[in-house]
């Protein structure tokens, strides 16, 4: 089973919210109609929903170095409690779809929690196009 699947129909606790919108914390987490994308979305706002991805999927080169106090605040003990998703940008103008790198969500596994996390890496930046790596991927 792979780490998404494991994460799939789960009730996401982000107690300190995604960057703008820090006072919504609860989040279900859902299948997309295309694989590898999932949604998430906020309970009780249904007009709010953000399209996520692994990001290793789509960048096999992408490595995160996050401090071990942002992985306390979340309880994760051990490397293999990690599940890394990318927020995704899909322009209603038709502007290529890009991917977060810089501010990736930590999902522990066991439970449920998550936040999300700024990169201090100045390879990973908040747009990264995903057109290519689809390609790539023949998705």
């Amino acid at each position: 089973m792979s780490e998404q699947s494991e994460i799939f129909e789960k009730k996401l606790l982000i107690e300190k919210g995604l960057l703008g919108f820090e006072t919504i914390t609860n989040y279900s987490l859902t299948h997309a109609d295309l694989e590898p994308f999932m949604w998430l979305k906020a309970e009780g706002e249904k007009n709010l929903a953000f399209l996520v991805v692994d990001p290793f999927i789509l960048f096999p080169d992408y490595e995160i170095d996050v401090d071990d106090n942002f992985l306390s605040e979340i309880d994760i003990k051990n490397p293999s409690d990690v599940v890394v998703l990318t927020i995704l940008t899909v322009s209603k103008t038709g502007e290529e779809p890009t991917a977060n790198l810089q501010g990736p969500v930590i999902v522990n596994k066991n439970n449920n929690k998550a936040i999300q996390v700024v990169l201090s890496d100045p390879r990973w930046m908040t747009k990264h196009s995903i057109t290519n790596q689809l390609e790539t991927r023949g998705a």
